[in-house]
């Protein structure tokens, strides 16, 4: 393994703990400062974003935005360590992380980009599509396929690559835990199961990759450690 990938891994994990922090800052500034929001069309939607302040939920997107790609950097650090029995799975999780990655920026560039310029300049026919808040919308559906496929996935595939006991068992049951909080919530995007998703992709999957991450630090650090 070399230098390259041991810093790259190192830093691509803190920017993934960082982001993943910064998110669950502003999810909870969010409930707190601002009053639920349940869809239920596009003009109610413009009135409830012109009287709440909209800071905190474009800091969480733009945290997601930069989470996506430095997933994919963490796995190319995880891959180049893997040992070589274990090289297939890792790959596989990297595809998976690549598709994810592409599915979630796709979404979170929209919504801090042409969905609110739309909206600032009253351009907003067709604009339910591609809203975040509108959860039968198709932009929200290639969000949570990204999420709740193609991330639990990568997260499954990936967890056993961190074989035996230790820092590597806690790694591999949190990517493993993360796995199937994001395949339940998918279950319960699909079925209208709006708590189910709530609890899930957000309690469930920040505790279990907040986790894993930390694990992930710890374990670059332990490298570059050893490689003096």
């Amino acid at each position: 393994m070399n230098t390259i990938s041991i810093k790259s891994g190192k830093w691509a994990a803190i920017v993934s703990l960082s982001a993943f922090a910064v998110w669950i800052i502003c999810f909870a500034a969010i409930a707190f400062l601002n009053p639920p929001f349940t869809w239920t069309n596009l003009t109610d939607y413009i009135v409830y974003t012109s009287t709440y302040n909209q800071a905190f939920k474009f800091v969480a997107q733009l945290a997601m935005l930069l989470f996506a790609p430095a997933f994919v950097v963490l796995l190319h650090g995880i891959e180049d360590r893997a040992e070589e029995g274990k090289k297939f799975m890792s790959r596989i999780a990297l595809s998976f992380a690549i598709m994810f990655a592409i599915s979630v920026s796709m979404h979170y560039f929209v919504q801090i980009s042409s969905v609110r310029l739309s909206i600032s300049r009253g351009q907003t026919s067709g604009l339910e599509q591609f809203i975040q808040a509108n959860p039968y919308s198709g932009l929200a559906g290639i969000n949570l396929v990204g999420w709740t496929l193609f991330f639990s996935l990568s997260c499954l595939f990936l967890a056993p690559v961190f074989s035996g006991g230790g820092l590597n068992r806690v790694i591999r049951y949190a990517l493993l835990a993360n796995a199937v909080f994001c395949l339940l919530g998918g279950f319960g995007y699909i079925m209208d199961y709006v708590i189910l998703v709530g609890i899930c992709l957000n309690l469930g999957m920040g505790g279990a990759m907040g986790t894993a991450v930390v694990g992930l630090l710890i374990y670059f650090n332990r490298l570059k450690r050893d490689k003096g």
